[in-house]
């Protein structure tokens, strides 16, 4: 009982504390991330001290890591990710080399370590937060941009190094050996196996458990699968020692390319937020405030040549990759911090005796501090980084990364509708939540994502907050003006389209935003009735203006309707017994 008291007491505080300071610094336009560091500080044991346990609590929010992996890995196919080989493992690899052994030669000269020593601090000062450079991209819009691109794939080759890192720190080991110490070069060949036996778990046995569920129709059977999968692939890498985030990002991968891939980001999203921020706060909260205290010249000089190091050197990658400078300056900018893997690093080379615990807590003091630094270094650079504005003809006009158009509803109707849109080269992007719809849809070459297009998570996961047209194809009555007034609100720039089912939908929609609607069947009967008159020998004239006088009645009787909610309004403008009903 005390415990769960004590769970909720610390639950009220953070989150409190979180909101206050994230909202401030927000406002101050510093960023989310610097609010969560700042209220970690505040809250833990070397300030207010209201909330203890911090490494616990940072255990549990580095899954909020692991999330941001598996969403980051749905955004890239197979295709892409082979695609971007040469800045994986060329720029990322230069980058984590070059890095560690200057920030190594700091650590030996200045500050007197012993080799052995600086390099197991330097090589994990080469790594960035991923936790914190990725949802900047994402906000910022320049995750699928070329600038967002190399930086992911320098933060992916870091990942990708933690076996080796480690591998390294064991070899330096002062420490006896223990007996069941796992060799490096097994630990290459349990990675591989792992993330081999994970794509074919991806291709094998998620895949067809996604299309179960889809056929079960139940939402919360999806949260529980997108958190089976993440929490599955991160332990089986737990397991063997590895990096959880790894693991995830390989499911996620495996997924990138499945109907269902709109779907599981939008489940599993707010998970990786909540999470995300507690990361920040636990960090905050194991920052040694003492430690800065008692050498405080020191903190901030390392955290200083830590950040002009690694700006300078991936500012040199950059250029020497072909990046205009300033790209490469803001690169060199946004990944010049320390990472979250540190933590775990230090905490090897203090286990192998090749550091003291104080060193330990310095150096983690420092990689906090160069966290902290980053918002207020890309603000500070803000104007300097920016690209100046050229005018004149001649120039290419800005390209259209996203969908042009979104069709919810992949049915006959929405075939339609599409296949007129791509006939114009029409970027379109389609969602249907019927997964044999979808199968069909795949044999014909037509790629068609699972999920329930009427949610606006998920409709800004497909990119209609960059898409000019939103169609709703959907069978049914389950647009209403209260939705219509949602999506105009959530998504301004586009044009909605509606597809009615009778007019009783149309009365339902009534007052909401909409450029235009159609009823499924209004069009097709005019077209028969005209058949039929045609076919009796009635004047072509006489038909048109029957057609006229109808639509007028018809659009009358609707205005009717929709301002009194009552079906039968306007009934005594029917010239035909029986006009009423649903059409």
């Amino acid at each position: 009982m005390d415990e769960s008291v004590s769970l909720l007491r610390d639950g009220v505080i953070l989150l409190g504390f979180a909101l206050v300071f994230v909202m401030l610094f927000r406002k101050l336009g510093l960023g989310a991330t610097l609010g969560y560091l700042v209220a970690g500080a505040v809250v833990g044991p070397h300030v207010l001290g209201l909330v203890g346990n911090a490494e616990s609590k940072l255990g549990l929010a580095e899954f909020g890591i692991t999330l941001l992996l598996f969403l980051v890995g749905l955004e890239l196919s197979p295709t892409r990710l082979w695609q971007m080989k040469r800045d994986i493992f060329g720029l990322g690899l230069i980058q984590v080399v070059l890095c560690g052994l200057a920030i190594a030669a700091v650590i030996w000269g200045p500050a007197q370590f012993s080799p052995a020593a600086a390099l197991a601090l330097g090589l994990p000062l080469a790594l960035s937060s991923t936790a914190q450079v990725l949802p900047m991209l994402q906000s910022a819009g320049r995750m699928k941009t070329p600038f967002g691109e190399r930086a992911f794939s320098i933060l992916l080759f870091q990942d990708l190094s933690i076996v080796p890192l480690i591998t390294i720190v064991a070899a330096l080991s002062r420490a006896p050996a223990p007996p069941d110490a796992v060799p490096g070069w097994l630990l290459a060949v349990e990675t591989v196996l792992a993330v081999v036996g994970l794509v074919l778990a991806g291709r094998f046995v998620l895949r067809p458990l996604f299309r179960l569920i889809g056929n079960l129709g139940e939402r919360e059977m999806f949260v529980f699968a997108g958190l089976f999968t993440v929490v599955a692939s991160a332990a089986v890498m737990e397991a063997l020692g590895l990096s959880t985030a790894l693991g995830a990002f390989v499911a996620g991968v495996m997924l990138a390319d499945s109907p269902y891939r709109h779907e599981l980001e939008a489940d599993v999203e707010p998970f990786r937020s909540i999470l995300l921020g507690l990361f920040f706060l636990a960090v905050g909260m194991i920052l040694d405030l003492h430690a800065i205290a008692e050498r405080p010249f020191f903190v901030a000089g390392m955290a200083a040549a830590l950040i002009a190091v690694k700006a300078a050197i991936v500012f040199g990658i950059g250029r020497a990759f072909g990046m205009p400078w300033r790209g490469a300056l803001a690169l060199g900018l946004l990944l010049s911090q320390g990472g979250e893997f540190g933590f775990v690093l230090f905490a090897q080379a203090q286990n192998a005796l090749l550091i003291a615990p104080e060193a330990a807590s310095l150096f983690t003091a420092v990689v906090t501090v160069s966290m902290a630094t980053t918002p207020f270094l890309m603000m500070a650079t803000r104007r300097f980084r920016a690209e100046p504005v050229r005018t004149g003809e001649g120039l290419a006009g800005p390209k259209q990364d996203g969908a042009i158009a979104i069709v919810v509803g992949y049915g006959r109707f929405g075939q339609t509708v599409a296949q007129m849109l791509i006939l114009q080269k029409v970027a379109v992007t389609l969602i249907d939540r019927d997964p044999a719809r979808i199968e069909i849809a795949g044999s014909f070459g037509a790629k068609v994502y699972y999920g329930d297009g009427t949610r606006l998570d998920l409709l800004r996961q497909a990119g209609a907050a960059d898409a000019q047209l939103l169609l709703f194809c959907i069978d049914g009555d389950v647009i209403d003006a209260d939705l219509l007034r949602s999506v105009a609100h959530a998504f301004p720039d586009a044009s909605v389209f509606v597809r009615a089912y009778d007019r009783r939908s149309l009365m339902k929609m009534a007052g909401g935003p909409v450029t235009g609607t159609v009823r499924e069947v209004f069009e097709s009967a005019l077209c028969m009735a005209r058949l039929a008159l045609d076919d009796i020998g009635v004047d072509g004239g006489e038909i048109e203006r029957s057609e006229d006088a109808y639509r007028d009645r018809d659009a009358q009787r609707l205005a009717a309707q929709s301002e009194s909610g009552d079906i039968r309004a306007g009934f005594d403008r029917a010239d035909v017994e029986g006009l009423g009903g649903r059409a």
